[in-house]
């Protein structure tokens, strides 16, 4: 049951559901937060908004961490000249969220890093905070990363920091 339930949400889940969550005013507040925080620190924090995965993922069982993996992979989040990429990724129909770090950034930050960040987006999200939520989550990250890996008067952006939405 759990599994047709699944396969619903992502066959009726739109881009339009998916832009009353996050409307262009919080993509544009992202993308001005991604924007800010590259200045303090080295690393490449990317955002993408999926509302529902394709069909046939979901016929395939594919989660949204694998998911979030592939589109790490796609928009070559990993090519980075430190290896600081970080995904950001929000599968609306699953209600998940997946924050991927490349190598060096995953050697840095602990487990408990990660997961303060996406209770504060869960939780928010889970309160139909969209907008706010993301937001200061962003910040969490920003703060973490430029305590780690302070920018220096080196970092040149290698990555948009337009968020995605797919």
């Amino acid at each position: 049951m759990a599994q047709f339930n699944r396969l619903l949400r992502h066959l009726f889940g739109t881009r339009s559901q998916a832009r009353k969550l996050f409307p262009r005013a919080t993509l544009q507040a992202v993308q001005a937060g991604i924007a800010a925080g590259e200045k303090q620190h080295r690393a490449e924090i990317r955002c993408i908004v999926e509302a529902a995965l394709p069909l046939s993922a979901v016929l395939r069982g594919e989660s949204s961490r694998a998911r979030a993996h592939e589109l790490f992979s796609h928009y070559r989040i990993w090519d980075t000249e430190e290896n600081c990429g970080i995904l950001i990724y929000i599968n609306v129909a699953d209600h998940k969220v997946e924050i991927l770090p490349d190598r060096t950034v995953d050697k840095v930050l602990k487990r408990d890093d990660w997961h303060a960040v996406c209770q504060t987006m869960t939780r928010g999200f889970a309160g139909k905070k969209y907008h706010d939520s993301l937001l200061q989550a962003l910040t969490q990250l920003n703060a973490l990363l430029a305590e780690h890996f302070p920018d220096q008067d080196k970092h040149r952006n290698q990555l948009s920091d337009r968020p995605l939405m797919l």
